[in-house]
């Protein structure tokens, strides 16, 4: 009879499984996959609105040609629009303003819109004349001041 007898090396670990030190990565590249799903569905839903380029209210006013006065749109606080001093009905602006675009008028529209108005009557009214062909508009305000009113 003989006895066989472990040499110290590994022998006495055969049953034994070694330990991973890897990181399995294939669950957080497929929540990150889902999460950009998400992102790239919802991301063209949360934004609504017109571009606007507002002016900066303490820039020096811009000289300008007297000849080459802008268009003036006004909202004034009661929701009346007006068109160069002329009060237009909100119903017919856009037909108003594309027969201005049909005389060949290409220049700014200045639109001037009381602070109490709502926004959604300001943004209906640069639908409007975004909608007539202008493509350069200017929202004017008044430059601030320290004192309170």
């Amino acid at each position: 009879m003989g006895l066989i007898l472990g040499s110290g090396g590994k022998g006495g670990r055969r049953g034994r499984r070694s330990l991973n030190a890897e990181i399995n990565v294939t669950p957080f590249v497929d929540v990150m996959l889902v999460l950009l799903i998400v992102f790239m569905v919802t991301a063209p839903m949360l934004v609504r609105g017109e571009q606007l380029n507002l002016p900066r209210t303490t820039s020096a006013p811009l000289k300008s040609d007297p000849n080459d006065a802008p268009l003036t749109v006004w909202v004034k606080a009661d929701g009346t629009v007006l068109i160069q001093q002329t009060e237009v009905p909100v119903e017919a602006l856009g037909a108003q303003l594309q027969a201005i675009v049909g005389e060949g008028y290409d220049k700014d529209v200045f639109l001037y819109a009381d602070e109490s108005v709502p926004y959604g009557i300001v943004m209906d009214v640069t639908a409007e004349v975004r909608g007539a062909g202008f493509t350069r508009m200017s929202f004017i305000t008044e430059q601030k001041t320290n004192t309170p009113r």
